[in-house]
């Protein structure tokens, strides 16, 4: 047998043990709001430890955590160290937004049915926590390198942004590969992908009794019509189009809003939340001042009416950098051994923490355990799910690349 056959074998080996760890994982929530995370930090370094890999903890101060809307954090850092040669960082996050409704399983029971495990973040992303974790057992079981090492980062803010996750890291010198890979999906790997931009509106008008609405100004009915310019906006946008293979078109969506204190008042105040995502080729300082400026002239148009425009995020597009050729290479490699097929190299519409080590040079791209898109992962509704063969065969191609790349 071959190094890449024995990595294989061993894995198979050991896949009831990956995926009993993987239910464990999504046995403690994360949701994120609220974002009291380092709960779940505290029991997968102890499941960790279970498995020979000590991780360090790197609780965040609360203030910061606070500042960025959330409750607490505690970042994990594995580092294997095995000699001479470069770091290869392999990062998946923990975080995840509330199950919501519809569940016809347990969000987090962690249970398996035809071949899938269910439960919020058994997609997006603690399953990349056991792709990466297993990936890296099997090579120090098989190959036993002898150069480079190989970090394991797991972190617990990306539905935020990743200021006090992969960024608040970077900033503190406390990692700094040369590689990097990030949680995604199976069956392609991802080299670039769209910016976010995140705005929260606070539309004031003047609250009045509802038998005498003249002496009031609707609040509600000026964040229609600014809505309206937004929604006819987005429309526009479908005329722009990105080069990138996969990323098709700007858009906006109103996610969130709430206002009006009863059913007898007129609204004196209104807030919505808007999220922009931007393509590769868009410049985000310009996106954000037209957005702005659509805001103010809507409101202009309406007598009495004040508006508060507050960025929440600003997420960058990820530009993919020449470095990151060797670990595209060999993920599309062992890609297509493992699966039998052609693994592109795409741009994809999400946006992801990778674009923080790329904006410090560190090439990376975005392959992990899932299936062809996000609709067939159900992340983000009910009843998310993955298929245990990807989890099977993904952590079978990082364990086969990672081999490749130290040597």
């Amino acid at each position: 047998m071959t190094t890449d056959e024995q990595l294989d074998a061993w894995i198979d080996a050991h896949f009831d043990e990956q995926v009993q760890f993987l239910q464990a994982l999504i046995r403690v929530p994360t949701d994120t709001p609220p974002g009291n995370n380092a709960p779940h930090a505290e029991r997968t370094a102890e499941l960790l430890h279970g498995l020979g890999l000590d991780a360090k903890k790197y609780p965040v101060p609360e203030a910061e955590v606070r500042a960025v809307g959330l409750q607490s954090i505690t970042n994990l850092l594995v580092c294997r160290h095995y000699g001479p040669g470069k770091t290869i960082l392999l990062n998946a996050h923990g975080d995840v937004v509330p199950p919501g409704e519809g569940w016809t399983h347990d969000p987090y029971g962690g249970e398996i049915e035809n071949g899938h495990i269910y439960g919020r973040a058994s997609a997006v992303s603690k399953c990349d926590f056991s792709t990466y974790a297993f990936a890296v057992r099997a090579l120090e079981a098989v190959a036993k390198p002898v150069r480079g090492c190989v970090e394991l980062l797991f972190t617990y803010d990306e539905e935020f942004g990743g200021e006090v996750g992969p960024a608040w890291l970077l900033q503190h010198q406390i990692i700094h590969p040369d590689l990097m890979i990030a949680a995604g999906f199976s069956y392609q790997v991802i080299t670039a992908h769209n910016g976010c931009l995140q705005m929260e509106v606070t539309v004031h008008g003047r609250q009045a009794h509802a038998a005498i609405p003249d002496s009031g100004v609707d609040a509600l009915q000026a964040t229609v019509h600014i809505l309206n310019a937004l929604y006819a906006q987005n429309t526009l946008y479908q005329q722009v189009h990105s080069a990138v293979a996969g990323i098709t078109h700007p858009y906006l969506n109103v996610g969130m809003i709430e206002g009006g204190t009863n059913t007898n008042v007129i609204p004196g105040r209104v807030t919505f939340k808007l999220d922009r995502r931007m393509i590769p080729e868009e410049n985000p300082a310009q996106v954000e001042a037209s957005l702005r400026q659509i805001i103010a002239d809507a409101a202009a148009q309406k007598p009495g009416i004040t508006v508060n425009v507050k960025r929440i995020l600003l997420a960058k597009a990820l530009q993919p950098l020449p470095g990151n050729q060797p670990l595209v290479a060999a993920i599309q490699k062992h890609g297509r051994i493992v699966f039998g097929e052609d693994i592109p190299a795409l741009g994809t519409p999400l946006y992801t923490d990778v674009r923080l080590f790329c904006e410090m040079g560190i090439p990376g791209v975005i392959y992990g355990a899932g299936p062809r898109t996000v609709l067939e992962s159900h992340a983000k509704r009910a009843d998310e799910r993955l298929a245990l063969e990807d989890l099977r065969r993904a952590t079978k191609v990082i364990a086969r690349t990672l081999n490749e790349l130290l040597k």
